[in-house]
């Protein structure tokens, strides 16, 4: 990916003929927002493309008032305004939707949140059966954020029902 292009918050979509499992996880772990295989209604393509803007913040429907400007534990920073992330002090590039699942987890520290609840606020649309999109976006922030001086994981998944993000000791 071009290094210009990687400090970005343009969001992908991915529309393409190739649409087996392994070329949409390498979709995703590429950093694509979302994935659509051919051939596709035209109206679900306009809807997706709808729900990435909105996710982004791209319509402007969302004032920047309603949000926290700043989330915070003891080592990891979220600024939503410039939708920076710093842990312990070091920018950390995220794509769009590992931004988003960090913004509700740390929104939400100590609760657990249903994948379906995640799916919908983080990526914008519904879970679906076999859907391992939410699954792959916070594996792939949990290598990001590695685990906490402890040694512990940041991001605990609570089999059957979701993910939580731990409550850390002097956060």
């Amino acid at each position: 990916m071009n290094n210009q292009l990687a400090n970005k918050n343009t969001p992908v979509l991915m529309l393409t003929a190739r649409g087996d499992d392994i070329d949409r996880i390498v979709g995703f772990e590429m950093g694509a927002d979302d994935y659509l295989p051919k051939p596709f209604n035209p109206r679900e393509l306009i809807a997706r493309i709808k729900a990435i803007l909105r996710r982004v913040g791209l319509d402007h429907a969302e004032s920047v008032e309603s949000k926290p400007t700043t989330l915070a534990t003891s080592d990891i920073e979220v600024r939503s305004q410039s939708r920076q992330v710093l842990l312990n002090s070091e920018e950390l590039e995220l794509t769009n939707a590992e931004y988003n699942i960090l913004v509700e987890l740390l929104s939400h520290q100590g609760q657990v949140i249903d994948k379906a609840e995640l799916t919908q606020r983080a990526l914008g649309r519904k879970l679906t059966l076999y859907d391992r999109a939410i699954d792959m976006h916070v594996s792939n922030l949990r290598k990001k954020l590695g685990d906490t001086a402890e040694g512990q994981p940041r991001i605990k998944t609570i089999r059957g029902v979701g993910y939580l993000f731990q409550v850390l000791e002097g956060a």
